[in-house]
């Protein structure tokens, strides 16, 4: 296994880590349960062929995760890295953070948590939540105690409110130390914020490398790049996140022992991208989108529209089934997107502000009709 320096920490983390968000599970009577044996033999052969990062959360598997990590790795506690996280969401008085705390080392059955994570921080719940219920001074103080020994924070919002984040928690006199962040070869927007991190010390772990398993590129790039022989478009996606110099760690969600395995030969690799090759890599998928009929940078000048509408997103999943072939998981999230009551050509208001904003003079409006009318099988 390969390791690599954990930003300013002491720690030297696996280049895989595991993600225990998606172990093996089975439902009886209408309650769900992990599959333990089929989930510890899993950590263990991690565990056994070098992997000493483990990350978990409350919700996992349904509330189980937690329970089954803790008892997996009971036995080698003190050479493991335990990462799992606090929902803000459901801080509603400051005492709340102790709590979830206590509640997380009880069913982790752990005297001390390594990096506990504020889960899935935006500006909005940072601000009125963290900032405003003190919650980074209680982080400080549960560090003091040895509850927990680092303070950490995992992130889905836009990409500038990194810095924000960063930056005001090093104001408070708690600085942040590692960010649990999503980066892979097809979504690289978080790509500036993780060299930020990286300069401000902060050890960076990438969430999704491959794309929750749905990410697909031409293999042969590999090959034309490097003229090595072509390997499989997952190996690849992991050698992409691991060549980036400021990151440590690709945090992979494994559901099986062959997704174990084949993940150990990666993080076990020697052959690894160049820096020149890994930015060749990056350039060219990117050139791939330019062959797009619909070519949207992403810019977002077209924000906000005054109906709502998230048109660089909805134009992203059109990306996805036009230029990678995506179009199940195109689709899903463009149903998962209305679901959650995401605007719509429907809801436009026709005042044309988009086009007038957009860099790329794209015909907005009648380009989401084509894309939604395509996204949505209709």
């Amino acid at each position: 296994m390969n390791y690599r320096k954990f930003g300013n920490t002491d720690v030297m983390i696996s280049a895989l880590g595991f993600g225990c968000m998606r172990l093996p599970e089975y439902e009886k009577d209408e309650k769900w349960y992990i599959d333990e044996d089929k989930a510890i033999p899993m950590l263990h052969k991690a565990y056994e062929n070098g992997v000493n990062y483990f990350d978990t959360a409350p919700y996992y598997c349904h509330h189980n995760s937690e329970i089954t990590v803790g008892k997996a790795l009971k036995p080698m506690r003190e050479k493991v890295i335990v990462s799992t996280k606090m929902p803000a969401d459901t801080c509603k008085v400051t005492a709340d953070y102790r709590k979830q705390l206590e509640q997380s080392l009880r069913k982790l059955d752990t005297d001390y948590i390594d990096f506990y994570h504020f889960w899935g921080l935006n500006r909005e719940e940072y601000d009125n939540v963290v900032l405003k219920l003190n919650l980074l001074e209680e982080a400080k103080r549960a560090k003091e105690e040895g509850l927990i020994k680092h303070i950490s924070f995992s992130f889905h919002d836009k990409p500038e409110q990194i810095k924000y984040i960063i930056d005001t928690a090093e104001e408070r006199g708690v600085p942040m130390e590692t960010m649990l962040v999503q980066y892979n070869l097809l979504d690289r927007s978080n790509e500036e914020m993780i060299q930020y991190a990286a300069s401000k010390g902060l050890g960076v772990v990438a969430m999704g490398p491959v794309g929750g398993g749905r990410l697909a590129a031409p293999t042969d790039l590999y090959t034309k790049l490097t003229g090595k022989p072509s390997i499989s478009t997952y190996e690849l996606a992991f050698k992409f996140v691991l060549g980036n110099p400021y990151l440590s760690c690709a945090l992979s969600g494994m559901g099986t022992m062959d997704m174990v395995e084949k993940n150990l030969v990666i993080g076990s690799s020697k052959e690894s991208l160049t820096e020149e090759e890994w930015a060749k890599l990056g350039e060219s998928v990117e050139n791939l989108k330019k062959f797009s009929e619909l070519y949207c940078t992403g810019c977002a000048y077209c924000q906000p529209c005054p109906a709502g509408i998230d048109i660089p997103k909805i134009f992203n999943y059109y990306t996805y089934h036009n230029v990678y072939g995506l179009t199940e998981y195109a689709r899903n999230e463009m149903a998962n997107y209305i679901k959650k009551d995401g605007k719509t050509i429907s809801n436009c208001k026709d005042c044309g502000l988009c086009e007038n904003k957009c860099p790329q003079s794209l015909k907005i409006r009648e380009e989401l009709r084509r894309v939604e009318g395509i996204l949505s099988g209709v």
